[in-house]
């Protein structure tokens, strides 16, 4: 059974800074291309981050850029985006997922709240 399971969500204020974790189970891990996307309410599911299998090669949203970083341990089947400088507007509900040849996964998604 896969289970992608977020991590590391909650309310910061503006400026302020989270780390979010998604643990995968279930999957050969380091086969996976590993995704954040996030979705705020009335808006569509948004890519964020990615990372290759590898680690080596990551690509962001414009609207991040500079300001997360998405990194993976394949050891620990374990993929990180550490969010700074965070903006209201990157309020949503954040989710993982993990695209393979056998298939693509998703996570169960973690609230992230920026609010003064």
């Amino acid at each position: 059974q896969v289970q992608l399971v977020e991590s590391g969500g909650g309310l910061v204020q503006p400026g302020g800074s989270l780390r979010l974790s998604c643990a995968a189970s279930g999957i050969t891990f380091r086969m996976y291309t590993m995704g954040w996307y996030r979705q705020a309410p009335g808006k569509q599911r948004e890519l964020v981050a990615a990372i290759s299998s590898s680690g080596g090669s990551t690509n962001y949203a414009n609207s991040v850029k500079g300001r997360f970083t998405i990194s993976r341990d394949n050891a620990k089947n374990t993929v990180y985006l550490q969010m700074n400088s965070l903006k209201p507007e990157d309020t949503a509900v954040y989710y993982c997922k993990a695209d393979g040849l056998r298939g693509s996964y998703w996570g169960q998604g973690t609230q992230v709240t920026v609010s003064s």
